[in-house]
């Protein structure tokens, strides 16, 4: 069986419309980045007895310990670096360029979503008072509402570009680029490593698979530090009980199948075909499964002999 050259024009024949859609989709999202936000949110400033009235907004501005681009440019290269490191054994342009292309699919409609929601919804920021720089003198109730306590960006006199990012806290640009890439990242490393399988995986390959989400959290978590959005934590996933990422079915709902996710088995196959992972039977085009009472015995079961009903298995 040999494998097929590639040809990149082929590959940008049955890909080019959609680079271009991409393009189109990471303009929206840089536009929509660089621009002011479209509402002016209304906010308390002093109490009726002369107190801040919200101390949650009145942290200092601070410059970002990691500013937005390098947080998508690690998102991005990050993952583009491993895809290129695990050609070694898959040796696949295709591959290489298609998970690339997921990737860039992945950050950019992300980041679109992300923008369009704080452009149009937003928020005040933690530091929004040091950015707005409002002149109203503490008891000088004159602004609108009840009570005359709430006012617009109309008293700050602050930095314009600071306001503005100051009127876009939610969502995170920062969580959207980390989590998009990252996240694609360590499902990545499962897919070629086999770490969430029907078998007990290397710990290097664990350490690999939690190493990206690890990094999507710091990248995430850095912004309390610098204040620029609120210390929001969440204390679990929400899973499903019955299966999910880390509790899959043991076994497909397909009868006469093994415990694996296999693939229809062939004569031979090529590098790119295949994981990086090669135990556990993901290096040899058979399906397994467990037999015996119950269960005490693994069978590889080598071409279609499984499905047809031949006695052709061989027990390990």
């Amino acid at each position: 069986m040999l494998a097929h050259s590639f040809n990149f024009g082929t590959w940008l024949r049955l890909h080019g419309f959609d680079i271009l859609a991409m393009a189109a989709m990471g303009a929206i999202a840089l536009g929509l980045h660089y621009a002011p936000p479209a509402r002016s949110h209304i906010f308390p400033l002093y109490d009726l007895d002369g107190s801040i009235a919200d101390m949650t907004l009145a942290f200092p501005r601070k410059e970002q310990i990691i500013p937005i681009y390098a947080s998508a440019i690690m998102a991005v290269f990050i993952p583009v670096f491993f895809f290129a490191l695990f050609q070694v054994r898959r040796r696949s342009w295709d591959d290489f360029l298609t998970t690339s292309m997921g990737l860039l699919r992945s950050v950019i409609t992300a980041a679109t979503l992300q923008t369009f929601i704080k452009c149009l919804i937003g928020g005040l920021r933690p530091h929004f008072y040091d950015a707005c720089k409002p002149r109203i003198s503490p008891g000088a109730q004159s602004g609108i509402g009840f009570a005359n306590i709430m006012y617009d960006r109309s008293i700050c006199t602050g930095n314009e570009k600071h306001i503005d990012d100051a009127l876009k806290s939610m969502p995170s640009g920062h969580a959207t680029a980390a989590w998009a890439g990252l996240l694609f990242l360590a499902l990545y490393f499962n897919a070629q490593l086999k770490v969430v399988a029907a078998h007990s995986p290397a710990y290097w390959k664990m350490i690999f698979f939690f190493a990206p989400l690890l990094g999507a959290s710091l990248l995430t978590l850095v912004l309390i530090v610098d204040y620029p959005i609120f210390d929001y934590r969440f204390n679990h996933l929400l899973l499903p009980r019955a299966t999910s990422l880390f509790h899959p079915r043991p076994y497909l709902p397909v009868s006469g199948r093994g415990a694996y996710y296999t693939y229809q088995p062939v004569t031979a196959f090529m590098p790119h075909d295949l994981p990086v992972a090669r135990e556990g039977g993901w290096g040899y085009g058979i399906g397994q499964h467990t037999s015996g009472a119950p269960g005490d015995a693994t069978i590889l079961t080598s071409g279609l002999a499984h499905l047809i009903g031949e006695k052709q298995a061989h027990i390990v």
